[in-house]
């Protein structure tokens, strides 16, 4: 089914624009929206789209500690779940995992807590839109690729989960300042995940930064080294 998502992006964005999306942002977390995304794309014949994951970036919280689990403030789209299944897909309780995002992935991009809270309400105050966190993770690391493209190019947000699970943003900062993350307005590059969430004061601060595609496949390289020695 998430094949045939990437299909119709392919055919709408033709239809409206006359050619293939130029980049497809989608975010990731156990990897199945992007590779089934990114495979009907494929299909489609979008063989030079860019496919640009994103996640938020929960570096230093570990999800198997409770403490740290409760000090985060998304369920999904982080890097807490991204990572470890970009480079190890088959940790899964199944035998083999369908989903490789390693092997469709051109970019992937982080953004912080702050910068998606940023964008959520945004597109709530523009747009009439209002969306979970969650489900603006694609959106947030569009605005900073946006910057980058061409005045003609065509960048779509793609976003199936958690668009709207009743987890609001003023809901997700009233509990984090109740666990002691201090929340506060400012440069997101002072952002601490679990310690602080800075929230920007203006659009050109939300800024992301790239993550290691070599780092990521050679972390992958020693997991399967560690599987089949």
């Amino acid at each position: 089914g998430v094949e045939t998502l990437g299909v119709e992006i392919a055919r709408q964005v033709r239809e409206c624009a006359g050619k293939d999306p130029d980049a497809v942002v989608i975010t990731h977390a156990g990897g199945g929206n992007l590779t089934g995304t990114a495979r009907g794309l494929l299909a489609a014949g979008c063989t030079s789209t860019r496919i640009v994951a994103c996640s938020v970036d929960l570096a230093g919280l570990h999800m198997a500690s409770d403490t740290d689990f409760n000090r985060k403030s998304f369920t999904t789209g982080h890097t807490g779940f991204g990572v470890p299944f970009a480079t190890w897909p088959d940790r899964v309780d199944v035998p083999r995992n369908a989903a490789r995002s390693l092997r469709y992935m051109d970019e992937y991009q982080l953004v912080s807590q702050g910068e998606v809270f940023y964008v959520t309400e945004l597109l709530a105050k523009l747009e009439g839109l209002e969306r979970g966190p969650a489900g603006n993770t694609s959106l947030t690391a569009a605005v900073t690729l946006a910057r980058q493209m061409d005045r003609d190019q065509v960048v779509v947000v793609q976003e199936t989960e958690y668009t709207g699970a009743g987890k609001h943003h003023n809901s997700q900062l009233s509990f984090a300042r109740d666990m002691g993350i201090e929340v506060r307005r400012g440069d997101p590059k002072d952002n601490q995940p679990g310690v602080r969430i800075i929230i920007p004061e203006r659009l050109d601060q939300v800024q992301g930064k790239p993550q290691s595609m070599d780092k990521l496949r050679l972390s992958y390289l020693k997991n399967a080294a560690k599987a089949h020695p």
